[in-house]
């Protein structure tokens, strides 16, 4: 069981996927405090926003297999397939997903403007435009060769 943690523990692959996550979420707070001027630490913790931690997590993980097991090998195929697949939902479902609740709370809006009722509103952030796939994809690709 010892050997089992210390190889997960030292592949270098989970490393820069792992980092590169980190690092996006980081750098959510630091946009939202840039564009809007406002802390928003939740960001951290949060789906959606500047740059995709999803895009950067499945693009570290491609290059790192890429640069571990070679750009012709079977796995580095199935990993950037993989990101790929991650990227399209990010920047195509999700953000659809979002722009969907966005009119749902423009309805509520409309429709109790004026009025003490309260109810929740739907989670907006869901997915990503194709610039914050992009740059979290960049920033997982330049993390795991700086890794």
């Amino acid at each position: 069981m010892h050997s089992f943690w210390s190889e997960v523990l030292a592949n270098r692959a989970l490393w820069a996927a792992g980092i590169a996550v980190l690092v996006a979420q980081i750098l959510k707070v630091f946009w939202v405090l840039l564009v809007e001027r406002r802390l928003w630490l939740r960001m951290f913790i949060e789906a959606g926003g500047m740059p995709s931690s999803h895009a950067a997590m499945v693009s570290a993980l491609a290059a790192s297999v890429g640069i571990q097991a070679g750009w012709d090998s079977h796995l580095f195929a199935v990993a950037a397939i993989f990101a790929a697949v991650v990227m399209y939902d990010a920047a195509g479902v999700r953000r659809a997903a979002g722009q969907q609740a966005e009119v749902l709370n423009k309805i509520i809006d409309d429709f109790y403007k004026g009025r003490p009722i309260r109810f929740e509103r739907l989670k907006e952030l869901l997915g990503h435009s194709p610039t914050e796939v992009l740059a979290g994809a960049l920033l997982g690709i330049g993390l795991a060769f700086w890794f």
